[in-house]
């Protein structure tokens, strides 16, 4: 769980964006700039679910689309340690009314299957 305000939210996904694994960045060759099926897809989006006293809490999403309503995270290896985490920030986003699909960096490997895992939340 995060707490700040909006302008240290944006300058944090700037981070990310700029930060980017390699997987991250292959992956979103193809979902820019609407390219697949065209479905607008954001980049490190932040998801704010609570304020209170002039603070957000929010998580980011790696990839998210409010047309299909889905978030896609990209699991590298550290997820393997933050499952509960995970769980948890997933059933957060669900309770948004957002769906997640988690797919792990070895999956980067097919590209087109990914992409394909990812159409099946459409």
């Amino acid at each position: 769980m995060n707490k700040h305000n909006w302008k240290t939210i944006i300058q944090l996904c700037r981070e990310l964006r700029k930060n980017a694994t390699p997987e991250e960045k292959e992956l979103w060759k193809y979902l820019r700039n609407k390219q697949l099926d065209g479905v607008k897809f954001y980049r490190q989006k932040p998801l704010v679910y609570e304020e209170s006293f002039e603070k957000k809490y929010f998580y980011i999403a790696d990839y998210f689309t409010r047309q299909k309503r889905l978030v896609v995270e990209l699991d590298g290896p550290i997820h393997q340690y933050t499952k509960e985490y995970d769980e948890n920030r997933d059933i957060v986003i669900n309770n948004l009314g957002l769906r997640v699909l988690r797919i792990k960096n070895e999956e980067m490997v097919d590209v087109q299957r990914v992409l394909n895992k990812i159409r099946g939340y459409f």
